[in-house]
Order: C-alpha cells, then structure tokens, then sequence
C-alpha cells in the first residue's frame, strides 16, 4: 500500500495538517474543512469555515503583532551546550544541529522589541517545531533578557507560549528556568511593567507552570490545549474519565485560569487595548 503515501507535486496530503505552518496548495483541517493555503494565510493562518487555530510559528507571530513586520530581533547567537553529555537514541549536540537545519531557527524562542500600533512592545515566542517548544537553559536565558530588556527600557512584555514542557535533555539545568523566569516576573511586577502571557497549542510542562500562567493576564486562542501534564497521562495516573473539553482554553476560563480567549485576527488589538487601559493611556484605533 505504498502507493497511498505517495505525494503530487504542488500537493499537500492530509499529513501535512500536523506540521506548524501548512505547504503547498491546500491545507485540510482536523474537521475535515479544505481551505486554500493563500486563503489560510490572508486569513491569518485560522480555517474561514470552522475557525480552526493551525498552528504557527515565531514568524507568524512577529507578523501579526508587529507594525509593517518590523522588529530588532534580540539576543540571536544564544545556542544550547551539552553539559550533561546526554545521549539517548542520538547525542544531543546532534539533535540541535538537526533542529537547526529543520527550522532554520537557533532555539525554541525568539525574542524581538517593536512597534506594536506605534508603541514599543518586547515579544518572546516560543517554537514548537523546534524539539516541540521544549523549554532549556537558553529558552530560559531568552525569556529571561526579554524581561530585563523591558524592565530596562520600562516596555511592557509579551510571551506566546507554545511548549511540551522543560527539555529532558537538560535535566535540572532545564528546571531551574521555571525559578529564574519567574523572578524576572516578578521585577516587572514590582515596576508596574504590563505582562501578558498568550497560551497557544499546545502549552503544557514546566511552561504551564512557570511563566505562561504569570501573566498580568492570562489569554489564550480558541481550543488551545492548556495543562501540565497531557490529558491522556492525567486519565491514566488517576484512572478516571475527564470532564468533556478538559485542559482546552475554554474549560480553564470556564474555571477562572483565562481572563479571556482571543481569535488570532483581533489578538494584536485586544493586547494594546489592555495596555492602555492598565496604563491608563486613550485607546489606540
């Protein structure tokens, strides 16, 4: 049968819908909803029909959020190192060097300070296609100087969270950035600086439980998966059935985890809206 994986040039099949950013001439959504691929992009990578959020990336995001797309990307030579010599079914230098090649990126987050509806805005964006958004000592490291760069620059800070959890691979070098993102949080608090955390799909891990639920508000995008550990691990640990729609962005603001939920073309006002008003500056059009 394996004629039945065989692609046409020009042509996406359905397996592509898993990957972040869709290829080729069409994208197919989990509902089964063919779209255009030029269509999914106009309409910022979410399905016209059933409003299906596909996943997307750094790129993307610095798209949306930042006016004309232009940014000065900060702290872009950081790279991971291999204290722990970490070996599992491939060395972890060579897994790196693999996800570098894949992705074109050097880490599972960018970090970028902009022009967002003509004020300035530090925005860190986690990469799932980057060893699935795993949180390691330079995803900490990033984080971390984005929010000295807006406590130096009194610039209010966005996190696009979008994350497996901490990276394995690095052990408690990778636990320890819960500790350390989570202070640098707290500086901001201290200055009044607005921080406000976007959870997209899927956040879960060490994310879930340091910065990504940290916000001055917590936000999130349409049926987001939002937990520490996965449905399928909590339905096996307690051996209980969950409550339908468990750990989606509508059950957690449901339960008071969310302050509100946002699809992706109103996200770039919605976030400057909230920072005039706790900033207590006249709305921007």
């Amino acid at each position: 049968m394996s004629w039945f994986k065989r692609k046409t040039k020009g042509i996406t099949t359905t397996t592509e819908e898993k990957k972040d950013t869709p290829k080729g001439l069409w994208y197919k959504s989990p509902t089964g909803k063919i779209v255009d691929a030029e269509e999914l992009e106009k309409n910022f990578y979410v399905s016209p029909e059933d409003g299906y959020h596909v996943r997307i990336g750094s790129k993307e995001y610095f798209e949306i959020l930042f006016d004309d797309n232009t940014f000065e990307e900060l702290d872009t030579n950081l790279e991971s190192k291999d204290p722990l010599k970490f070996v599992d079914t491939k060395k972890y230098p060579e897994r790196i060097k693999a996800a570098q090649e894949k992705t074109n990126l050097k880490e599972a987050v960018r970090t970028a300070v902009g022009k967002s509806k003509g004020k300035d805005l530090v925005v860190a964006c986690m990469d799932f296609s980057f060893i699935g958004g795993s949180m390691g000592s330079v995803v900490g490291e990033k984080i971390a100087r984005a929010a000295d760069h807006a406590l130096q620059k009194n610039i209010p800070l966005m996190v696009i969270s979008k994350s497996g959890g901490a990276r394995m691979m690095e052990a408690a070098l990778s636990l320890m950035q819960l500790a350390k993102t989570s202070a640098k949080l707290a500086r901001l608090a201290e200055a009044k600086i607005p921080y406000i955390s976007l959870c997209t799909d899927p956040t879960t891990g060490g994310t879930t439980a340091s910065f990504a639920m940290l916000g001055d508000i917590n936000i999130s995008e349409p049926g987001a998966l939002i937990g520490f550990a996965g449905p399928r691990i909590v339905r096996d640990t307690t051996g209980k059935e969950l409550p339908e729609g468990f750990q989606t962005a509508e059950f957690l603001l449901e339960h008071g985890f969310l302050d509100f939920i946002t699809v992706r073309k109103e996200l770039k006002n919605k976030v400057n809206k909230y920072i005039d008003l706790i900033s207590n500056q006249p709305l921007r059009a």
